[in-house]
């Protein structure tokens, strides 16, 4: 007898895929030995804003996402270009320092500038400061050519009054600051300057030569205003924050790197009408911060650039509910478009207490807690993200999957839809006590119809601890794959839902325990299996899904043991009569468990199942009522 064997597998680094010929095969019983192929499968969409669904729940609404700023800053192109005969050179030196011009005034080891204009520095004061001070309101040019100064009482650059100023490195020149321990202030009501390079008006840092800073007490660099950090090369090692712009922080073709006892990076104007703002565009950052390594009261967007980020000890242990380690949080918007990232957190990796857009990059990330929470919506469109430990993998009222490709491994929940402020792993009730799992009392309030997971597109595995897939609201399918590798306890389920589950479109085979296993809703237009077998199944059992000609339409190998299976895939029709099989072996490969070529043998029927509806049930097990029904 001739078999065939079809795998329905997106494959996310091609938008389509084309149709592979059969090749015959000899099949005796329900052991079969055929050549994988795929069917033809239409590319998958992207999309720029979060989609809802299309299907149920109909009340349900597309979210508000932030306008992603082009942001305005304090930069124009005159900045970076002066009159070379107009500079005004200053020679540092401990007690010793000189400079010709009337615009400086030199007082023991104090340089102090009292107008505008460009400024050449060169030399070192062991305990002294440059002090800016101008009412002028053009700009303050300061060119570091290997500068080297430290203050036993102060800021070693104190910007107190300026329009504005530019730091500009030199070319080839290495140029370092560093402040006191303890600051020296004429009164108890005075606290700044409060970092090593300190501006109270707007600065920008840029240039071809390379800055050092340590800041001993507080931050290292620090403006009250905005700050641009552009075609730069910075090193800071910081008590406290390691670069602070308060209005706005933006870093474009720079390389950076951080070390700080508090945030790495961070924009702090808390104004509702000004919130701060962080972006980042081509630059390479290497972060370690024992609070969080990215952190705006506003919009972060990271558009291109390399990032290696790591907050306490990164996710091998959880900071305290009362801290924040996290990797990048922007509290009204996260946006991530290009970027090539490694984040180790002992918070969450990526937070936003409202909307985070990922559109594309590679991120791996790694996190005490979640992977990646919102408050409100978490849309993904592209990109790689491959979360390789967490509590929770994804988190937000309202998660929408357009394209990409996913992996998650959680010890709790893989995909979770809740509302409310996150407490994911922080302070939860115990497993068997009143509010459930770690985290539930913080995500498990508000309107189940506002939350929602639609997948439209895109690859994602799942490897939980937890529930696989889990929505406080509904769930709608309508296209991509997912693999769910779910719980092996009795109290959590491969899906988990509240309201509905639509499925019409898409390959879904989700394994698990049988205890609180669902299948996918009758208002679903593409059937779907829900099988409880009667033992559980050893991790790594083959099962495979085979048509009465012999055809295997499903293979996979879940990661984990297992007692229930949801299918869900194009090639199920309503009237036909499917064998599941367990056991046997294939001679192809298989990526998380599917295995899309090669040949299978051996293994023995569990189960004939005939469709006759859009969900089909089959096993006995007082766990599940209906489809989509619970304990």
């Amino acid at each position: 007898m001739k078999t065939k064997i079809y795998v329905f597998l997106m494959i996310l680094t091609l938008l389509a895929t084309a149709a592979c010929s059969p090749t015959d095969a000899s099949q005796a019983g329900v052991n079969s030995t055929a050549q994988v192929s795929q069917p033809e499968a239409s590319a998958t969409s992207t999309g720029q804003s979060l989609s809802a669904p299309t299907e149920t729940p109909a009340t349900s609404s597309t979210a508000n996402l932030p306008e992603w700023s082009d942001l305005e800053t304090h930069e124009a192109d005159a900045d970076y270009t002066w009159d070379e005969n107009s500079v005004i050179e200053i020679s540092l030196a401990d007690n010793a320092s000189k400079s010709s011009s009337e615009l400086v005034t030199i007082t023991g080891n104090q340089i102090t500038l009292n107008s505008s204009g460009t400024y050449r520095l060169s030399g070192t004061l062991s305990d002294g400061q440059i002090l800016v001070s101008t009412e002028s309101e053009s700009p303050v040019r300061l060119i570091f050519n290997g500068v080297n100064i430290s203050s036993q009482s102060s800021a070693a650059v104190n910007i107190e009054k300026a329009e504005k100023v530019i730091i500009i490195l030199a070319e080839g020149s290495q140029n370092q600051l560093s402040d006191a321990s303890t600051y020296i202030y004429p009164s108890a009501d005075v606290d700044e300057p409060n970092a090593a390079l300190f501006s109270k008006t707007d600065m920008s840092i840029s240039g071809s030569g390379t800055l050092t800073v340590q800041g001993n007490t507080n931050d290292a660099i620090a403006s009250k205003d905005g700050l641009v950090i552009r075609d730069a090369n910075i090193t800071v090692n910081a008590f406290d924050d390691g670069i602070r712009g308060k209005d706005y922080l933006v870093i474009a073709d720079s390389t950076l790197s951080v070390t700080s006892g508090g945030d790495g990076l961070k924009s702090d104007n808390d104004n509702v009408d000004s919130l701060g703002s962080i972006q980042i565009i081509s630059s390479d950052l290497s972060i370690h911060a024992d609070g969080d390594a990215i952190s705006a009261e506003g919009l972060v967007e990271i558009l291109s650039g390399n990032l290696n980020i790591q907050t306490r000890s990164g996710s091998s242990s959880a900071a305290s509910d009362a801290d924040s380690a996290k990797g990048i949080k922007g509290l009204t918007g996260v946006l991530i478009d290009g970027v090539t990232a490694s984040i180790d957190t002992a918070d969450d990796a990526i937070h936003s207490n409202g909307t985070i857009e990922i559109n594309s990059g590679n991120l791996q990330l790694a996190s005490a807690d979640d992977g990646i929470h919102a408050d409100s919506a978490l849309t993904i469109n592209g990109g790689t993200i491959d979360i390789s430990y967490c509590y929770e993998g994804l988190e937000s009222t309202q998660i929408a999957i357009n394209n990409g490709s996913i992996h998650i491994l959680a010890s709790d929940d893989g995909i979770n839809v809740a509302g409310g402020a996150d407490s994911s792993g922080f302070g939860g009730m115990g497993w068997g006590q009143p509010g459930g799992r770690p985290g539930e009392q913080g995500m498990n309030s508000g309107e189940t119809s506002t939350m929602w997971l639609t997948i439209n597109g895109g690859y994602v595995y799942v490897s939980a601890g937890g529930d696989g897939l889990d929505s406080n609201g509904s769930i709608v399918m309508n296209g991509g794959t997912v693999l769910v590798d779910g719980p092996t306890n009795d109290g959590n389920g491969a899906l988990d839902y509240m309201g509905s589950f639509s499925i019409n479109g898409g390959l879904l085979i989700a394994a698990g325990s049988a205890g609180m296993a669902q299948a996918p809703g009758e208002t679903s237009t593409q059937p779907a299996i829900l099988l409880v077998f009667d033992q559980t199944q050893p991790a790594g059992t083959l099962f495979s899904l085979q048509t009465e000609a012999g055809e295997a339409l499903i293979a996979y190998a879940p990661s984990k043991a297992y007692q229930s299976m949801v299918i869900s895939s194009p090639l199920l029709t309503i009237g036909s009569t499917y064998s599941a099989v367990l056991g046997g072996s294939s001679s192809g490969s298989a990526s998380d468990g599917l295995i899309a070529s090669g040949t299978l043998s051996g293994g023995s029927s569990a189960a004939e199942v005939s469709l006759s509806s859009m969900v089909t049930l089959s096993g006995s097990n007082p766990g599940f009522l209906r489809p989509g029904g619970r304990r």
